[in-house]
């Protein structure tokens, strides 16, 4: 069976730069109380009317700029999000009717924070059986309008960003290979991270009194959420070594979901490797959620963090809950 490559990465962010400072006049918080919990300095959210495809689309362009890839190459898209621009049709469909792709196929997954990974995982099966030859992976999002930004949602508010990446797979060149990825999910976290809102198991999906009583905005167990993600993101990282042979000594880098600085320190701390080992952008871009992973992959890559032929590991734990990895030799 071949194996699967990342040819080109790219991202991009609104132009919109929300400064914890400017976050203080609009609810009781501080920039000292921001970064002390979340290492947040400034995020970036979108223009009235810019949408989690538009975001998604500039990022793909990027990618194909790199990879050399022209749109009538692409045979799948893959669209990682949460906030899809509508609540159907996925905006897998706008992106290739925007990036003037052949019919391929297109369609969203939803992981939350562990969703680019699932989406890699997907492609890499579609490169590596054949069904595929060019395979573009998006992880986007825009959570800065689901937000409440007042005093009564800060502790939500002050942590979202909105942004995307993407990736291009095509089959390996016998050098750079994704060798494995690893999905977890845990159904019984449902309610320590969600947003109950519309949704189709209440008729009206949303009503005045829901909207009145703020059911449309996303809520977090931040206690629940910080245990279980020092403990899943160790154990599938380790997963992910395990698999391929590999040890902490063989990975140039480590690219986690950005969930809080504080998660990252943590995880450090128990693979026992330094910050330095440990790829980290959340100071600029907050919790992009299903963006988080290809931007932070982006940066690192251009800031010359790894090279070709080296190994990194990507992680993520997000909402569900779900968790994943995918050990990468560059």
């Amino acid at each position: 069976m071949r194996q699967t490559m990342i040819s080109g990465v790219g991202y991009h962010v609104p132009k919109r730069v929300v400064t914890n400072r400017e976050l203080e006049q609009l609810m009781d918080t501080s920039d000292e109380w921001i970064v002390t919990r979340s290492g947040i300095r400034e995020r970036h959210w979108v223009e009235e009317g810019e949408g989690t495809s538009d975001l998604g689309v500039a990022a793909a362009q990027k990618a194909m700029t790199m990879a050399g890839v022209k749109p009538e190459a692409i045979d799948l898209v893959v669209f990682a999000t949460l906030t899809s621009d509508y609540f159907f049709p996925g905006s897998s469909a706008q992106v290739q009717e925007k990036l003037g792709l052949r019919n391929v196929g297109a369609f969203d997954i939803k992981a939350a924070c562990s969703a680019f990974i699932y989406g890699l995982s997907i492609g890499d099966q579609f490169i590596k059986t054949g069904q595929a030859e060019t395979v573009l992976v998006i992880g986007a999002e825009v959570q800065s309008t689901a937000l409440n930004v007042s005093t009564s949602g800060r502790d939500m508010a002050v942590l979202f960003g909105d942004g995307a990446g993407a990736v291009i797979l095509r089959p390996g060149d016998g050098r750079s290979a994704i060798l494995s990825t690893h999905l977890h999910a845990d159904g019984k976290h449902l309610k320590d991270l969600w947003c109950e809102v519309p949704a189709s198991r209440f008729n009206p999906r949303v009503s005045h009194e829901m909207l009145n009583e703020g059911r449309q905005y996303p809520l977090m167990n931040g206690r629940e959420v910080f245990r279980n993600a020092i403990v899943r993101f160790p154990e599938v990282i380790n997963e992910a070594l395990t698999t391929n042979g590999l040890t902490l000594d063989d990975i140039a880098l480590i690219i986690p979901h950005q969930a809080n600085l504080r998660i990252s320190q943590a995880v450090a701390k128990r693979l026992g490797v330094g910050m330095d080992r440990v790829f980290s952008n959340i100071h600029k871009y907050g919790n992009t959620t299903a963006a988080s992973i290809p931007i932070a992959l982006s940066e690192a890559w251009e800031e010359g963090r790894f090279s070709r032929g080296d190994h990194i590991i990507l992680a993520a734990f997000g909402a569900g809950f779900t968790w994943a990895s995918a050990a990468i030799r560059w």
